[in-house]
């Protein structure tokens, strides 16, 4: 096995697994920037290990349609070499949804499966079983080959009065642990939560109870995948007589296949349009939306910053965010509340008013699953690196031997047999990040230029020399961006420049075949001067025109 994503952060996930030289891939999914990823939209998992490999890479099977699972297949499907597909009904209909915003038609690639329906993907024999989550329609995989039984838990918890009914098929997983099981793969999100995770269904009364209490326009932000927590929140606000409006992109999309696939009911009548907000009294109207995780672009960003054209949140308004603080989010989610405060509106979120459970399982949860599927060995995923190693350790305190619970990360590959678990040599493998239309041409370089720009903005220096005689005609002229205080900056700028000039005069400008060294040299000279000055670093860029 290679996991190629997922392993030491929250995101990217997807595991290669290999057999009989032939490779199955398990979910494609991508990661929202951190906060140190300057002006970046979306983080892809690194796959070019697999490049050379691609014509043994014999189908990608997803767990469930979360964005962090299924994100990522637009952008590296064709790096993949185009493989087969599987997934579950609702599952394959968001990602339909997802690969026509690219122009992509897969559908001659796409193949339904069904919980407990075994199907076959070059060597590996694949049964996934239905997993309680806050998306519906999701699965894990037990996959056999001539190795063993591994089992890949998706992401899961053991929900016994979920929302659609479809609870995490404990039966089943028991009968794997009586069959015998090589390899565990399972979820690690949430192993420092102590118990149980809660129900969803404990959200939809404390949803209807906010909204009975509104005075004005109720909004509710949550992920738009989760198709659960929506229709808990129309639910709640039919029962208090509000209209039901849906905000946002990716959340009218997603809904409107749910809708479809009978994964979400609102009924038309009860359904209209942002446009028609005005056309009824604030406090019969409950508006659906995305941002709360306080995505600069999302819609709630937008509304918490009073730039949208139609309508607006005003004083009494309520706010529910209906999600967790996602690590490295938290400052844009509060500042996101401290605005939506500003505006005058009533906000509820996570810590204050018990508006969201997780879906995904919690410690004691982890155990049982540990105690019925009993492995041979066992390999944390989908979590910090934190989450991996306190995993590991619950599975030894369940009775899985030290040597055979193994904490690895990204590129990391493992050959696991009934004799145990050997590490092979690393592959390499990272983040391949998206920023606007460019996918991959931006790397730490363009980062750190970025940060540099951000922190102590920047100075470019032109000047002009005669390209026959290498004599200066003109400059060095100084421009600055964000570096220097207004009022000395014309007395800095020429101190500058003269420093500039001083260096170029210890050269035979005349003489110079290669103009990069006086580029650098310039770049040092003033480097040394700003930090000598200033204690800034700006980016320096020099411009040297040659007529």
């Amino acid at each position: 096995m290679l996991p190629l994503g997922g392993l030491g952060e929250i995101g990217l996930n997807m595991m290669a697994l290999e057999y009989a030289g032939k490779i199955v891939l398990i979910d494609c999914g991508l990661m929202f920037p951190e906060a140190h990823m300057l002006g970046i939209d979306l983080v892809l998992p690194d796959v070019s290990c697999l490049e050379e490999r691609r014509e043994d890479i014999c189908g990608l099977v997803i767990t469930h349609g979360h964005e962090d699972h299924i994100g990522a297949i637009p952008f590296l499907y064709e790096q993949l070499g185009r493989p087969p597909l599987f997934a579950t009904r609702l599952t394959l209909a968001l990602l339909k949804k997802k690969l026509e915003e690219f122009e992509l038609n897969l559908n001659q690639s796409m193949t339904q499966i069904v919980p407990r329906e075994t199907f076959d993907v070059g060597p590996f024999t694949i049964e996934p079983f239905r997993v309680a989550h806050s998306v519906p329609d999701g699965v894990g995989l037990a996959v056999r080959c001539g190795a063993g039984l591994v089992v890949h838990s998706g992401d899961f918890k053991l929900d016994a009065t979920p929302l659609d009914g479809q609870s995490t098929d404990v039966a089943r997983l028991a009968q794997y642990g009586e069959e015998g099981v090589l390899l565990l793969l399972a979820d690690s999100t949430n192993v420092e939560t102590p118990g149980f995770a809660g129900s969803e269904r404990d959200v939809g009364p404390r949803f209807r109870d906010i909204m009975e209490q509104a005075n004005g326009m109720v909004f509710v932000a949550t992920f738009s995948s989760n198709i659960h927590r929506v229709q808990q929140a129309v639910d709640a606000a039919l029962a208090c007589g509000r209209k039901v409006a849906l905000y946002g992109r990716s959340m009218v999309s997603n809904c409107g296949v749910a809708r479809v696939y009978d994964a979400l009911t609102i009924p038309e009548s009860e359904l209209i349009d942002v446009r028609q907000l005005a056309d009824y009294p604030r406090d019969q109207v409950a508006v659906i939306t995305t941002g709360s995780q306080g995505e600069p672009r999302s819609a709630l960003a937008r509304l918490a910053a009073d730039d949208h054209p139609q309508f607006a949140i005003e004083e009494n308004d309520c706010v529910i965010l209906s999600s967790r603080f996602i690590p490295g989010n938290e400052k844009a989610i509060t500042s996101v509340i401290n605005q939506l405060y500003r505006l005058g509106a009533e906000v509820h979120y996570q810590r204050t008013s018990g508006v969201h459970v997780s879906g995904h399982a919690s410690r004691e949860e982890l155990k049982q699953l540990l105690a019925l599927v009993r492995p041979q060995s066992f390999i944390p995923i989908h979590g910090e690196f934190r989450h991996l190693m306190q995993h590991a350790r619950l599975a030894q305190q369940v009775g899985v031997a030290q040597e055979r619970s193994l904490v690895v990360e990204n590129g990391q590959p493992v050959l696991v047999s009934a004799h145990g678990m050997k590490l092979l040599e690393p592959v390499e493998t990272g983040r391949v990040l998206v920023d606007g239309k460019g996918v991959g041409d931006v790397g730490m370089m363009e980062l750190r230029d970025r940060h540099r720009l951000a922190r102590h903005g920047t100075v470019m220096a032109v000047l002009a020399v005669s390209r026959s005689k290498g004599t200066l005609l003109h400059g060095p002229e100084l421009v600055s961006r964000g570096c220097l205080p207004e009022p000395n900056s014309d007395v800095l700028l020429a101190e500058a420049a003269e420093k500039v000039r001083d260096m170029l005069g210890e050269h035979h400008l005349s003489s110079l075949t290669d103009w990069d060294d006086v580029r650098i040299e310039i770049r040092q000279t003033l480097t040394r001067f700003f930090k000598r000055r200033l204690q800034r670093r700006p980016l320096v860029l020099p411009v040297i025109i040659q007529l």
